[in-house]
């Protein structure tokens, strides 16, 4: 099992996609992405480089205080993240998925929805650990 988020527009202060959970070529579960623009993997303000990582669920942390997706060996990364957000701004580089995009907030830029409720979903079907492909 693994997943795929594909990117498709980056319009400098935000990134919007899709992820699949995959069973070889069965899709499993789809969702939409959000994540930081891309402003050369700098810490915090850039989602992370395209690529393939290892990942495992991980316990609550100070930061992320449930059960979350951790990516490994981010290059010139730490603490990257699936996790449940709504807006940009709750973003530092992690990958926050929901069910659909709209404007929550009324800020002009496209939001996720059911963000709490699509991450559970996530959660119950991915295993313990697995690949994450950002392309």
């Amino acid at each position: 099992m693994r997943i795929e988020v594909i990117r498709t527009i980056d319009n400098g202060i935000e990134t919007l996609g899709s992820l699949s959970v995959m069973d070889g070529d069965d899709i499993l579960f789809t969702c939409v992405t959000l994540e930081l623009p891309w402003e050369g993997n700098t810490m915090g303000i850039s989602c992370i480089p395209e690529g393939t990582y290892h990942a495992r669920k991980i316990n609550a942390t100070i930061a992320i205080p449930y059960e979350h997706i951790y990516l490994m060996d981010v290059p010139h990364r730490s603490g990257i993240c699936i996790h449940k957000a709504n807006y940009v701004s709750q973003l530092k580089g992690c990958i926050a998925v929901g069910q659909d995009k709209a404007d929550i907030n009324k800020d002009g830029q496209l939001d996720v929805t059911k963000s709490k409720d699509t991450f559970s979903k996530l959660m119950a079907i991915v295993p313990d650990k697995f690949e994450v492909e950002v392309r």
